[in-house]
């Protein structure tokens, strides 16, 4: 079943669509702003999101360039813009399709299908369950860490983190996405949580915690988890 994210603050716009895509065989969720469809894309991991840009809170385009950071997961914009600059601007900063408001169903399910073709044609393997280092092990599944073979305890918070790293491996994750994702939208700004949470993660995972191989921070932006085999071309 492909698991839809519908991003859009019409109300009766959203209800046409859950019905219409549940009557088809998708898993619908739904957010009314920018902030919460970050935090359902990020908890939620759907296939494909439906997205409007004229959002309460912040543009979709901003939403766009967030989910880019760290998700490959297929955008399909349903606006109400018209002009080709809007278009451009979309498809250019990673939106797969362009849907202008309004719309039919058919041309919208016409659309779900060409994404789900490429897809079922280039999609990468699931990734593991469990993500093995020289240094620990993550159970993603029953949400264990192991290092040298005894289990670490880690914080809900900690914890939360963490999944959000080795999930997307090599992927540069902002810190924007993380507090959002973690504390939720009104703790976006306070990076010095991050700090503090990412510090502990260090002195409990990494050989050298003042000398991260894993999770490496890039400054300014955000943060990795660098697997083993490229940790060895990080500094």
């Amino acid at each position: 079943m492909t698991s839809v994210l519908v991003v859009d603050d019409e109300a009766a716009l959203v209800r046409a669509l859950r019905i219409n895509l549940t009557a088809r065989g998708y898993a619908v969720t739904t957010a009314a702003d920018g902030a919460s469809a970050l935090v359902a894309a990020a908890t939620e991991h759907p296939d494909l999101v439906l997205l409007d840009l004229g959002l309460p809170d912040v543009d979709g385009i901003d939403v766009i360039r967030e989910l880019r950071t760290w998700s490959a997961m297929p955008i399909i914009v349903l606006s109400a813009r018209h002009e080709s600059a809007d278009k451009i601007r979309a498809l250019d900063i990673g939106a797969d399709t362009y849907v202008t408001k309004p719309f039919g169903m058919e041309e919208l399910f016409a659309c779900l299908r060409a994404v789900e073709r490429r897809l079922a044609l280039g999609a990468p393997p699931e990734p593991d369950l469990v993500v093995e280092t020289a240094a620990f092990t993550v159970d993603l599944a029953s949400k264990i860490v192991r290092r040298d073979g005894a289990p670490v305890h880690l914080t809900r918070t900690e914890w939360a983190i963490l999944e959000q790293l080795v999930r997307n491996p090599d992927s540069l994750i902002s810190g924007k996405h993380l507090l959002t994702t973690v504390w939720g939208p009104d703790r976006a700004d306070r990076g010095h949580y991050l700090r503090v949470y990412l510090a502990q993660l260090r002195r409990k995972l990494e050989p050298e915690p003042s000398c991260p191989r894993y999770f490496v921070t890039e400054p300014g932006i955000g943060y990795r988890f660098v697997p083993d085999e490229s940790s060895s071309n990080r500094q």
